[in-house]
């Protein structure tokens, strides 16, 4: 996720991990508004994948106090627990839950870190109630920039490198190691051998917050052509694909 502006250069750890969101702002506000349009989130049971330093999770509990999320970083499970109640170490491949405990399970720029993208799906598939809501925020293939950064030989260079997730797929995995970037079909394919109905499929642009910190008319410009564009075909070049998929059955009342 996109970090605050004085955030520094991640160390290989987080490199491999992901950074997570370490402040609120609007491009959160804006995830989290497309989230409640498609799963509601008022006293249901809800779980954050990869939830990093629980930001999420701390704003989740302002609608339900049965909020949880797991990493496997305990390091920033650590700090986020000074803050933040309902964090545990847990490894998404293998979550420490019984089948059907939650209504709602998100994961938020989290697949393209996880050892077995499917397999995670696959237990979020299971630990979820009837009725229930996968959430998935996934980095896009299309978007312009790599976000993660790249690996030129040993050097990490940091930032949003233009044009690395269009090359073929040999080279762009050599340049960025530490994290997935979907295609439509790829995307799909996590999650093609679970027997669920997808509530919606589209795309979304970032925030623009660090660019509207620097350049506040610029980042305006952008937000307004670029939020237009998700109603267009444009919308394929978004940043993330934003997916929602439903488990068959009826809820429990």
């Amino acid at each position: 996720m996109v970090t605050a502006p004085e955030r520094a250069a991640p160390d290989r750890a987080e490199v491999a991990l992901g950074n997570p969101s370490f402040v609120w702002r609007f491009g959160q506000d804006r995830r989290l508004s497309l989230i409640r349009q498609y799963a509601p989130l008022e006293g249901r049971r809800i779980l954050d994948i990869g939830c990093g330093l629980g930001v999420y999770v701390r704003k989740f509990r302002e609608f339900s106090d049965r909020v949880y999320g797991i990493d496997v970083d305990p390091k920033r499970l650590l700090e986020g627990a000074r803050t933040t109640p309902g964090l545990m170490l847990a490894a998404s491949e293998s979550l420490p839950f019984r089948d059907a405990t939650f209504d709602v399970v998100v994961l938020n720029e989290v697949i393209e870190h996880v050892r077995d993208d499917a397999a995670t799906l696959a237990e979020a598939y299971r630990i979820l109630a009837p009725g229930g809501r996968i959430v998935i925020y996934a980095p896009n293939r299309l978007y312009p920039f790599e976000t993660h950064g790249v690996y030129i030989g040993k050097r990490f260079v940091f930032g949003n490198i233009p044009f690395v997730n269009w090359l073929p797929s040999p080279l762009r995995d050599r340049l960025v190691p530490h994290a997935r970037a979907y295609t439509k079909r790829r995307i799909r394919r996590t999650y093609e051998r679970l027997p669920v109905r997808r509530l919606v499929e589209t795309y979304v642009y970032p925030g623009f917050d660090n660019v509207i910190a620097r350049r506040p008319r610029l980042g305006r410009a952008l937000r307004a052509v670029t939020y237009r564009g998700e109603r267009t075909p444009l919308r394929v070049f978004g940043l993330s694909h934003f997916v929602v998929l439903e488990k068959p059955g009826a809820p429990a009342r």
